[in-house]
């Protein structure tokens, strides 16, 4: 027996009604989509940390969560696994012409501009009403992914910058907005929603210049994450070895340390 046939039938036995997982009987597609999701976290954050044993066991969590959405849909008459597998082998064959036929692509540009015309027949092949340019960018990307796609999808018809120096103008003007926006608050009172929009117009403001600089946004910014982390952890340890905590620290002193831990010498 295969490895993948072993665990199509572990999955089938974890839904089985009669003996199987009480857990797993319980859930549905709309349960189960934010643990895939986390799953997919997990494997950009074992790549993120160069760890392939741990990137090893996240592809497999992954690939089980691809195999128990498959399940409930064969459970429900829609398809099963190897209509998945099947259905992805085709798709690559057809968009990847240049390799498995004898279509002409130059670079890998040419070969992004070819995938997305694939795409859009495709949509149009079903019968799809949505003929816009950012069709089918899917609304559950985490938001600074979803909003480099829109971004990069309003590009190509033409609708961006020329350059990063564009896009970075724009963030000055949103960020001038925002303090405007701050200043009225604070005179009149707080308007939360306008708040939120001036703070959303800048962090779409920032997607596009990490977009024209050729840096993934989501990526970048868990990087920093990251970075953070580390970096205020060894403000406590430099607290604790003294016996205090950050609660018993003041902000002056915090900051002072913050710089220590950040400086070349401290990393």
């Amino acid at each position: 027996m295969s490895d993948t046939r072993r665990l199509l039938d572990i999955m089938a036995r974890l839904r089985d009604p009669d003996g199987g997982c009480p857990w797993d009987l319980r859930q549905d597609f709309r349960s189960i989509a934010p643990y895939t999701v986390e799953e997919a976290f997990e494997v950009a954050d074992a790549i993120e940390r160069a760890d392939l044993t741990d990137l090893k066991d996240e592809l497999g969590d992954l690939l089980f969560q691809v195999v128990f959405h498959a399940r409930m849909a064969e459970e429900a008459g829609a398809f099963g696994y190897d209509d998945v597998v099947t259905g992805i082998c085709e798709k690559m064959t057809r968009r990847h012409p240049h390799v498995f036929a004898d279509a002409d692509i130059a670079d890998a540009e040419e070969q992004t501009r070819a995938w997305e015309a694939h795409k859009q027949q495709e949509r149009a092949a079903k019968g799809g009403a949505d003929d816009s340019a950012l069709a089918d960018v899917p609304r559950g990307l985490p938001a600074l992914a979803r909003a480099q796609k829109l971004g990069r999808r309003a590009a190509r018809t033409g609708f961006d910058w020329p350059d990063a120096n564009g896009a970075t103008a724009k963030l000055d003007e949103e960020l001038a907005e925002l303090r405007a926006e701050m200043d009225e608050a604070e005179r009149v009172g707080g308007n939360r929603e306008a708040l939120e929009d001036e703070v959303g117009d800048l962090l779409f403001s920032v997607v596009n210049v990490c977009r024209h600089l050729g840096v993934d946004a989501e990526g970048a910014l868990r990087r920093a994450n990251t970075k953070f982390e580390s970096r205020f952890r060894a403000v406590e340890a430099r607290l604790a070895a003294e016996g205090r905590t950050p609660l018993e620290s003041n902000l002056e002193e915090m900051d002072q340390l913050w710089n220590e831990v950040k400086s070349p010498r401290s990393e």
